[in-house]
C-alpha cells in the first residue's frame, strides 16, 4: 500500500494557513456579533462546515478546492421567519462591507450571501439556533447538527482519513452533492469515515458490500427501510433523513468502481488531477467513425442559481429523449451541459469576460430517419364496435393472427424535422421543459451536427471538454 503521508502534506492545511482562515472567520464572527450588539438584534455567529470541524482541504493547491468559511448567524427560535431574513442579510451585509469584500446573495431555504474576503469564498447563512431535528425550521438549520455530529464523534486522526476520502473522490469525480454532480457531500464523507473507520476501510467496504439498497444506520434508528435511494445513510441528527439522497446511481457505482480499482493497484496519482489529452481534430475523427448522428441543441441559459438550472437542464433532456424515442428514433446515448462561470480572457474589460450563458444537449442517434409509414395496431377482430369505427377511418387495414393493422403516416421523418417541430409555440406543450428554459427555447435555439460543430475552427474550449468526456467515459475512475 502506499505511503499517505506525502499526500497529506499537500492536501492538509499549514498551520500558518489554519491560522489565516481561522482569524479571518474570528474577525468576520466579531464584527456580526458587535453588530448585533449595538443594533440590540439577538443573534450570534458560530463556525460551522468543513472549517469547525478540521475536515477541509488545503486552498494551496492545483486541484479542487474544498474551502468554504461557512458561518451561521443564529436566532433564537421566536424569531420569524420574515425577521431572520431581513435581520440575517443586513448583518449579513454589513459584515462583508466592513471586511473589505465582495458579495452576492443566493437562496437555499431563504436567501444567504456568498462572499469573497481576502481570496477566501465566505458564505454568512441566517439560521435558527435549534437543539434537536423537531426544531428545524429550514433545511439549513440543520448544519448546526452535522457539524456537533461529527466534532463529537470523529476520533483523532480520522480528520486525515476525511481528508483522503474527499480528495480521491473529488479527482474520480464523485465528489460533490449539488444537483449538477449528483455525488457525495462533506457530512457523507464525514459519516463514512466514522462508520467503517478509515479512508481503506471506506473503499474497502464499498467493493466488497455495496449495492442499490445497501443501509447504514449509525445510531441504530431502524428507520433506513423508509428510503428508496441507491445508498441509504440515516442522518444520527434525524432517522428521518436520508444524508446520501442526492447521490445517483451513476456516482455511487463510479465510486465503487474507482475503490476497486485504487485496492487492486494503489496509486499515488488517484489524489491528484488526471492529466487529460484532448484535441478538436481527435474528438472530430472518432464522432465521424462512430457512423451516428449526433447533434447539439443550444441556447441561452436563463439567468438563474446552479441548483436551480441544472435540474431544469436534465429534466429537459430526458423529455427529448423520451419524445424520440416514441417516436420510434432510437437515441445511442444523451448528455447536457452549460457554461456557467466560464470567462472569456481575450476581452479587456473583466466585466465583459463573462460569456454569455448557454445550454447545450447533445443526442447521439442510432436511428435519423424513418420510412413514410409505419404499422399501427388496430382492436382485436372480436372488438365488433371499435372494428367498425376503425375500418372506417384506415379501410386499408389488414388481419395479423386476430388483430387488425393498418398503415399511418409518420409526422415526421427525420429527427431534425421531429425537433423543430417541437420546439415551437404549438409543438412544445408535448415536451417537459423546465420552465425557465421554455422562454429561452421558444426564443433563440441553434440545432448544430457535431460534425459542423467540430468542423469550425477554435471551436470553443469548453464545449471540447464535454465532447470529450461524452466519448470518454469514467477516464477518471482508473490509472
Amino acid at each position: 500500500m502506499i505511503d499517505f503521508k506525502p499526500i497529506l502534506k499537500d492536501i492538509e492545511p499549514s498551520k500558518e494557513e489554519e491560522e489565516k482562515v481561522h482569524n479571518l472567520a474570528d474577525k468576520l464572527m466579531e464584527i456580526i456579533n458587535i453588530t448585533a450588539q449595538n443594533e440590540k438584534i439577538t443573534a450570534e455567529a458560530v463556525l460551522l462546515g468543513s472549517v469547525a470541524k478540521n475536515t477541509w482541504i488545503s486552498s494551496v493547491d492545483n486541484g479542487d478546492k474544498d474551502l468554504d468559511i461557512d458561518i451561521f448567524i443564529k436566532f433564537p427560535l421566536t424569531t420569524s421567519s420574515d425577521d431572520l431574513k431581513s435581520l440575517g442579510l443586513k448583518l449579513a451585509k454589513n459584515c462583508i462591507e466592513e471586511a473589505d469584500g465582495v458579495y452576492e446573495e443566493r437562496y437555499a431555504s431563504h436567501p444567504y450571501l456568498t462572499g469573497t474576503i481576502q481570496g477566501y469564498q465566505v458564505d454568512l447563512v441566517p439560521c435558527y439556533d435549534i437543539q434537536h431535528s423537531r426544531e428545524l425550521k429550514s433545511a439549513v438549520d440543520r448544519t448546526l447538527l452535522h457539524t456537533q455530529y461529527v466534532m463529537g464523534n470523529l476520533k483523532t486522526g480520522q480528520e486525515k482519513e476525511v481528508r483522503l476520502l474527499k480528495r480521491f473522490m473529488q479527482m474520480v469525480g464523485t465528489y460533490g452533492s449539488e444537483f449538477r454532480v449528483g455525488g457525495f457531500s462533506g457530512y457523507l464523507c464525514e459519516l463514512l469515515v466514522i462508520y467503517y473507520g478509515s479512508f481503506l476501510e471506506v473503499l474497502q467496504g464499498a467493493w466488497d458490500e455495496w449495492k442499490p439498497g445497501i443501509q447504514i444506520d449509525l445510531l441504530e434508528y431502524g428507520t433506513a427501510d423508509m428510503f428508496s435511494e441507491p445508498l441509504v445513510v440515516v442522518d444520527p441528527t434525524d432517522g428521518n433523513r436520508n444524508v446520501s439522497a442526492a447521490l445517483t446511481l451513476q456516482k455511487m457505482s463510479e465510486f465503487v468502481i474507482a475503490a476497486g480499482n485504487f485496492l487492486k493497484k494503489p496509486e499515488k496519482s488517484y489524489f491528484y488531477p488526471k492529466v487529460i489529452k484532448y484535441n478538436q481534430k481527435d474528438i472530430l475523427e472518432e464522432f465521424s467513425q462512430r457512423e451516428t448522428t449526433s447533434l447539439i441543441l443550444s441556447f441561452p441559459a436563463p439567468n438563474i442559481p446552479s441548483d436551480a438550472l441544472h435540474p431544469q437542464i436534465r429534466k429537459t433532456e430526458k423529455s427529448l429523449v423520451k419524445i424520440l424515442e416514441t417516436e420510434d428514433f432510437s437515441v445511442l446515448g444523451s448528455d447536457s451541459w452549460s457554461n456557467e462561470g466560464d470567462v472569456d480572457e481575450n476581452i479587456g474589460n473583466k466585466e465583459d469576460q463573462v460569456k454569455r450563458k448557454e445550454v447545450v444537449i447533445l443526442l447521439e442517434m442510432n436511428t435519423w430517419s424513418l420510412p413514410l409509414f409505419k404499422k399501427r395496431n388496430g382492436p382485436a377482430i372480436w372488438d365488433k364496435s371499435n372494428t367498425s369505427k376503425f375500418l372506417k377511418k384506415h379501410p386499408q387495414s389488414w388481419i395479423e393472427g386476430d388483430q387488425w393493422k393498418t398503415l399511418s403516416e409518420r409526422e415526421y421523418q427525420n429527427v431534425d424535422s421531429l425537433i423543430h417541430g417541437i420546439l415551437k409555440s404549438d409543438g412544445i406543450r408535448r415536451f417537459r421543459v423546465g420552465k425557465h428554459l421554455k422562454k429561452e427555447i421558444l426564443k433563440n435555439y441553434e440545432l448544430r451536427d457535431v460534425i459542423d460543430v467540430l468542423n469550425v475552427e477554435d471551436a470553443d474550449k469548453g464545449l471540447l471538454e464535454f465532447l470529450h468526456h461524452y466519448l470518454n467515459k469514467g477516464e477518471f475512475l482508473s490509472r
